[in-house]
């Protein structure tokens, strides 16, 4: 099967998700039709391909990168985190809002083909099921990060409804990687405690210790992004966004696993962190049946082998393990 050339303008690119993103989209795509932009130069060459700045506030410098490359698929990544976003409301509101509103209104103009935007699970809240939180359920998230993905949502269902604008999304649980630092988000710690583990044999945890949250590994999250942009339109169903689910465990079962790698691994657990109250309005798992039904998501990581792959990539990759 011939692949339809195509030209993908990735924004937030050096971010968590973007640095993997990068790199699997050009893998797909070949590097010099995947542009790379974020606000802050990247550390090293995004994997040769082409890189530009750009703040998303900027409607203006936005419009001549779309008029340049004239982008048939947009993956927005720029926001801030949940954690980032409680010490800054009004500008984590305003990048997370202005940003997604300048690429819709683009991607309408220049007929964009396929728009990507992440939601996350901060857009439930207290009153939203704590199990196997449905896709559909009530929704009264406490953080200015789920208040602007819930409001997010709605504005990409509107564009698809009003507009004809394909896209899509998926409510992205806390992400676990080795490629990039995490961003701010409540759920770091399931990075930085494996970073810690392989310095110092120890944890201080800003999360108490029975604390269960929906995770899932970056590598089950790109694929799961890059197998819903190429599903075909017909089968995408929800255009607000997607539930998706991977693993959901607490920081003493994640100590535990780590702890049965590397005997004499020691964790403690801060108290009166603010992530704690942004952590217990979430669910503690995800019900991800339309995703499953629609397009044949199915995680491939369990506890065990996100362990493994985790502690074997940062030992290889040790110019990522420092101070977090």
């Amino acid at each position: 099967m011939r692949m339809i050339p195509q030209s993908i303008l990735v924004t937030g690119a050096t971010g968590q998700v973007g640095t993997e993103l990068i790199a699997s989209l050009r893998k797909i795509h070949g590097p010099e039709q995947v542009l790379a932009t974020d606000i802050h130069p990247p550390d090293s060459g995004m994997n040769g391909g082409p890189f530009e700045l750009l703040n998303v506030l900027d409607e203006t410098g936005m419009r001549r990168l779309f008029e340049r490359y004239r982008p048939t698929q947009v993956f927005h990544l720029a926001a801030l985190l949940s954690a980032v976003g409680e010490k800054q409301p009004q500008k984590a509101w305003q990048l997370n809002m202005e940003g997604l509103l300048h690429v819709l209104r683009l991607s309408v103009e220049f007929k964009v083909e396929k728009v990507f935007w992440p939601s996350s699970i901060a857009v439930f809240g207290p009153l939203s099921p704590k199990k196997n939180t449905p896709q559909n359920c009530i929704m009264n998230p406490h953080s200015v990060y789920g208040i602007s993905k819930l409001a997010g949502e709605r504005w990409c269902e509107y564009y698809a409804r009003h507009h004809g604008l394909d896209v899509r999304s998926l409510r992205y649980p806390g992400l676990i990687g080795w490629q990039a630092d995490p961003g701010g988000g409540t759920t770091d710690y399931a990075v930085h405690i494996f970073h810690e583990a392989l310095k110092t044999n120890s944890y201080r945890c800003f999360l108490a210790e029975n604390t269960r949250l929906p995770m899932m590994s970056m590598p089950d999250a790109i694929r799961a992004t890059i197998e819903l942009m190429e599903a075909p339109r017909e089968r995408i169903r929800i255009r607000s966004s997607y539930n998706i689910a991977g693993i959901s465990f607490t920081p003493g079962e994640l100590a535990a696993a780590i702890r049965a790698r590397l005997p004499g691994f020691r964790i403690n657990y801060l108290e009166n962190d603010p992530r704690q109250e942004i952590a217990d309005s979430w669910p503690e798992s995800i019900d991800d049946t339309e995703a499953r039904q629609d397009w044949n998501w199915k995680p491939a990581y369990d506890m065990d082998r996100l362990t493994d792959a985790m502690l074997k990539n940062i030992r290889r990759n040790r110019t990522f393990v420092h101070d977090l």
